[in-house]
């Protein structure tokens, strides 16, 4: 193999290769030729082969979004690069390259089957991504290191691994070691592990595989607390309150208020004033997350009683269909038996005039069904339209969430403001004590500084609430919008289908019908 790849100039995946390997693999004869005058689309290609090419760098190959198998083996290539795209890969072949570190992986999240066999790495890293890992092949490298291989341990559907002719091979409990470690392992280096191994493993690892088994144990409670977390903060996404279930927007009002922390100095300024604030906005905070939840629920019902519905009156119009169909067939079928010249002359015109009624009959009850879709359509848009605005109104003005933080926000203000007020007063007075901490001192002698700075913090702290509705009310909107769209295109795809699926019927009705008249005539 280096005998050729030193006589044969390196190469780069490119524009050129890419087209005539997916020309090469696609279909053949009359197919391929109409595959290639429509063009290449690359976006559609599943499986593509690049061996034996002499690779040197993986390129081009970001439009192959649709890939799940690429093979890349028998190359030269140094560098994993180049597949951050092809996030549908579920099988990939590096074998026989020139790989040094495993990298560029992180996006393959749904890689089941990776061979780097015969390459040069010397560490097993940069592969946390590959949760569905199933077959892993890192024979014939440079791993030395016989606990590095505990990394895999990570990989729960991991059940066939290839480390043959690595150098960690030669370690007399290499193979136990194994099996102790992987308990969930089948095969390794292409053999089945036997109860023999694994028995052995026991006795010898027992406590190692006490030790695991209790940090599996802790790892698949803290991967349940992680996973029912996430869930719940998807729900609060849905229902788009997420973050308002505690002090996270009065958190948020503050993180960038540098004005805050100075202002807490001033004489008169109690935590108590802080931490009322803070308790009247969490609150307010929680009545709207409650809220939003509830009208989740509500649209989420509405939601699945339109489809529900919408399937219903898809179903009833198609046993209609499916019954003149049938009726229809059943007369077809009698007159393919009919012997008699002249009895079938008039069958097959009567037959004629059926199929057309039945074109008509059909496609009178597509379009009934499209105008009792387009009112239950309408009447689901006007409901979850009305829901979405009422919860919209409950923020801003009904239930005014939005407006009593902001009444919060500025009774705090102006009581920050009498404070303020007071301590100028004191400071003209020569009253104040020397109590602040140094570079938190506000120059109390210049009135506009300290009005200024207690303005600034009360515009950070309304500019956080009005983002926070504009925020809701965005993607509260984006969602009725997204849903409705999708609704309706479905609808069209569907009535396209359908008008299609009834004209190629009954153009395949008339051809039969032609064909049975010339053999009748022959």
């Amino acid at each position: 193999m280096s005998s050729v790849y030193d006589t044969v100039e390196p190469s780069v995946v490119d524009e050129e290769m890419l087209q005539k390997a997916v020309e090469e693999q696609g279909p053949q004869g009359q197919a391929g030729r109409i595959a290639r005058d429509e063009g290449v689309q690359y976006h559609e290609v599943c499986q593509l082969c690049l061996d034996y090419r002499n690779i040197l760098k993986i390129d081009h190959l970001w439009q192959f979004t649709s890939l799940t198998k690429l093979q890349l083996d028998n190359n030269i290539i140094e560098k994993i690069e180049g597949l951050e795209r092809l996030t549908n890969l579920v099988w990939l072949d590096l074998s026989f390259n020139k790989i040094e570190v495993i990298e560029g992986l992180d996006t393959l999240v749904k890689l089941e089957d990776l061979s780097l066999y015969h390459n040069r790495i010397s560490i097993i890293e940069n592969m946390d991504s590959l949760q569905k890992l199933h077959v892993l092949s890192l024979g014939n490298n440079l791993l030395r290191d016989l606990d590095n291989v505990v990394y895999l341990r990570k990989f729960k559907n991991l059940r066939t691994l290839n480390l043959a002719g690595n150098p960690l091979c030669k370690e007399s409990n290499y193979k136990v070691f194994i099996a102790a470690h992987f308990p969930e392992l089948v095969y390794l280096d292409f053999r089945i592990l036997d109860k023999q191994t694994r028995e052995e493993a026991l006795s010898k690892y027992q406590v190692v595989i006490n030790d695991m088994r209790k940090e599996d144990l802790l790892e698949l409670k803290a991967l349940d607390v992680k996973r029912r977390d996430e869930e719940e903060l998807q729900l609060h996404k849905d229902a788009f309150v997420e973050f308002l279930n505690g002090p996270y927007l009065f958190e948020s009002m503050y993180a960038d208020d540098t004005e805050a922390v100075k202002l807490a100095y001033l004489p008169g300024f109690s935590l108590t004033l802080l931490l009322t604030f803070q308790s009247q906005m969490v609150a307010l905070c929680m009545q709207v997350f409650e809220m939003g939840l509830e009208q989740h629920h509500r649209r989420k019902a509405e939601v699945s009683c339109f489809f529900e519905c919408s399937l219903e009156a898809v179903r009833e119009n198609q046993q209609k269909a499916t019954e003149l169909v049938a009726a229809f067939e059943s007369c077809r079928r009698e007159m393919q038996q009919t012997t008699d010249p002249k009895l079938l002359e008039a069958q097959q015109k009567q037959h004629l005039d059926e199929t057309c009624q039945l074109r008509d009959k059909l496609m009178i009850l597509e379009l009934q069904l499209v105008d009792q879709l387009e009112e239950i359509i309408k009447d689901f848009e006007r409901n979850i339209t009305d829901m979405v605005g009422g919860f919209i109104e409950s923020v801003q003005g009904i239930y005014p969430f939005i407006t009593t933080c902001r009444d919060l926000e500025n009774n705090h203000n102006e009581r920050l403001q009498e404070i303020a007020v007071a301590a100028l007063d004191k400071a003209a007075a020569n009253e104040l004590e020397e109590d602040m901490p140094e570079g938190e001192q506000l120059p109390f002698f210049d009135k506009d500084t300290v009005m200024n700075a207690v303005s600034a913090s009360h515009d950070i702290h309304l500019l956080k609430i009005d983002k926070r509705e504009d925020e809701l009310v965005t993607r509260i909107n984006s969602w009725m919008t997204v849903l409705m769209k999708s609704i309706q295109d479905a609808e069209g795809k569907r009535n396209r289908k359908r008008i299609s699926e009834i004209h190629h019927y009954i153009d395949y009705v008339k051809t039969q019908l032609d064909e049975v008249t010339l053999h009748r005539t022959l």
